[in-house]
């Protein structure tokens, strides 16, 4: 068994008002080869900016209010609330709200998605 606490992975802050941390994947706490998977904390007013991949994607909002956008369809999302992303389908999350949105992520296949380095280096805001 592998088990780790998501509170103690440091992971990794962004510009656009969050922090990743990858629980399972190639640069997650535990190694995974199939797919990966993570918690996210978006901060009021902060987001994940517009991006797409070739991997199939899922959100799951597990505490606060947003906006989702997949595709061009914008819809407000909350607690409870679960988004399929398909394959190079353009998509983002803001955090609408006044405290801090707390969602999970799984995409596969297992890779390290481009966005994160575009968006560290400012190419994607």
């Amino acid at each position: 068994m592998e088990k780790v606490n998501i509170f103690d992975i440091e992971g990794m802050e962004f510009p656009a008002g969050r922090r990743t941390r990858v629980i399972l994947g190639q640069n997650g706490a535990i190694q995974g080869e199939k797919f990966c998977q993570g918690y996210v904390v978006i901060y009021p007013g902060g987001g994940i900016p517009e991006h797409d991949h070739e991997t199939v994607e899922s959100y799951t909002i597990l505490k606060g209010q947003g906006v989702m956008e997949v595709d061009g369809e914008k819809q407000e999302v909350k607690e409870g609330d679960y988004v399929f992303v398909p394959s190079w389908k353009k998509h983002s999350l803001h955090n609408t709200g006044d405290s801090d949105m707390h969602m999970m992520f799984v995409y596969a296949p297992s890779v390290i998605v481009d966005h994160w380095a575009q968006e560290q280096s400012g190419e994607l805001k």
